[in-house]
């Protein structure tokens, strides 16, 4: 990594540690409400970088607010766009998915009358819902034994590290004294050191009784619950927006945004997907569904090159650059590599060629949230786009350009790559939809208009 990303990365990892004592004090001396309490020790989780293997990555690393709860350091979106995990030399194939509003998508379930998955957390809906009754907190439950994320080798790391924490008495008021009454080996904290994933021959390298075994999974439930709790505060679902505003009679859009608004909900059709509500309806801006749009593969992501065994013998992609993503549909194929965070139903798998290659619908809240104006986001499962601009004139040109040859200097304007996964592509909604440059600005506006935060000028 160049200098210029640690020293982006080191100022994250800073505020990460500003918000995470803060949020230490106040739990010192906690609301009185059980809800504000889960909100508050889910805070204390979320920002906890002991709870990766090198102690050194927070799940907050790849969701900062600044940024809407998505990837926070500016020249990673612009170059690797997926982020290295607490092992810093490895890399997942995906960029980070925004945790904004995340906690609102529902359990994933089949649509018989659409005959459509709708829901989850990730891109691909892994997280589904079903063990836990929450996407979200499956979704929690992910990244601390992905390897190539916060990297522990066993959930009873994360259960242990916890145990260890300042905010373990608010933990046991939320859920009870016996959340950390276990029997730890003496050799919990040299297992916990070593970077998963474990041995195929032992799956649970903390060896524990079944009793146990059964606590720290209870617990390790609860701290996922904990951390979906606080996704669903007013810090992460505040509904804060220009947008939410203007819809309160509290603000008026400016030209430019009123005819984004009017392409958006006409002429250009996004909320065919990205819906903004109806009657009874949080206008959330997507439909919980899944689609493939056509992009081409980013073949900067570092995951292409992760072929090898690592230093740890750890191996993150055996096909290298023959990889392709296959989103929803890989993982009702194949589940995931891990089986996590949430099983598969096997019910599903007969819907896997309908899936291949398609993603979730982002919510479109916060989607140009940053820091500072020069602050670089990318758009995508992958991160191909680098900007608004970009991914709308993608949408509006997608099958009117023509296909890119090798290091073609007219990709992103005057022509595009072919699509990484050609199956299953959207094509009554993107490719052809007819915009001139400007109305791809007036979109670009509108979509700006979605970043909470805004405050209405007092009348």
């Amino acid at each position: 990594m160049s200098s210029t990303v640690l020293e982006e990365i080191a100022q994250v990892e800073a505020e990460i540690d500003r918000i995470e004592a803060e949020t230490i004090k106040h739990i010192e001396a906690p609301p009185a409400d059980q809800v504000q309490q889960l909100e508050l020790l889910g805070k204390a989780l979320l920002y906890d970088k002991n709870l990766s293997v090198n102690r050194n990555q927070a799940c907050a690393f790849c969701h900062m607010p600044a940024t809407g709860f998505s990837g926070s350091v500016s020249q990673i979106n612009q170059t690797t766009a997926a982020y290295p995990g607490s092992i810093r030399t490895r890399y997942s194939e995906r960029k980070p998915q925004s945790h904004s509003y995340a906690a609102l998508s529902p359990v994933l379930h089949v649509n018989p009358g659409q005959n459509d998955l709708v829901g989850g957390n990730f891109w691909d809906m892994r997280a589904t819902g079903r063990r836990l009754g929450s996407a979200a907190a499956e979704q929690a439950q992910g990244p601390p034994t992905d390897p190539v994320e916060m990297g522990l080798p066993d959930i009873a790391c994360a259960v242990y590290r916890a145990s260890q924490r300042p905010y373990r008495a608010l933990f046991e008021r939320v859920w009870g004294a016996q959340a950390f009454i276990i029997n730890w080996p003496a050799d919990t904290d040299e297992i916990c050191d070593r970077p998963g994933p474990p041995p195929a021959s032992d799956p649970f390298p903390v060896h524990l009784g079944l009793s146990d075994r059964g606590r720290v999974s209870s617990t390790f439930d609860q701290m996922a619950q904990s951390i979906a709790s606080y996704e669903i505060s007013p810090d992460l679902a505040p509904f804060s927006s220009k947008y939410d505003a203007m819809l309160a009679g509290k603000a008026t859009f400016e030209v430019p945004e009123q005819r984004g608004h009017a392409l958006f909900t006409g002429k250009a059709n996004c909320n065919s997907c990205h819906r903004d509500g109806g009657p009874g309806e949080d206008p959330l801006f997507t439909d919980f569904t899944a689609s493939n749009i056509g992009i081409p593969a980013n073949r900067r992501l570092p995951f292409y090159t992760e072929d090898k065994p690592d230093s740890y013998g750890y191996v993150a992609n055996p096909k290298g650059a023959s990889f392709v993503d296959l989103g929803v549909g890989g993982y009702l194929a194949n589940g995931h590599p891990l089986s996590q965070p949430s099983a598969i139903d096997p019910r599903w798998k007969k819907l896997a060629p309908q899936f291949v290659g398609r993603f979730q619908v982002p919510t479109l809240r916060n989607v140009d949230k940053r820091p500072r104006p020069d602050f670089v986001k990318a758009y995508g499962h992958n991160g191909y786009f680098k900007s608004l601009k970009t991914i709308v004139h993608f949408y509006n040109t997608r099958d009117v350009l023509p296909r890119c040859g090798n290091d073609d200097p007219r990709e992103g304007a005057g022509c595009w790559p072919a699509p990484e996964v050609i199956e299953n592509m959207n094509t009554s909604h993107i490719g052809r939809l007819g915009l001139t440059d400007s109305e791809e600005d007036d979109i670009v506006s509108f979509l700006r208009t979605l970043s909470d935060g805004f405050t209405p000028v007092e009348k």
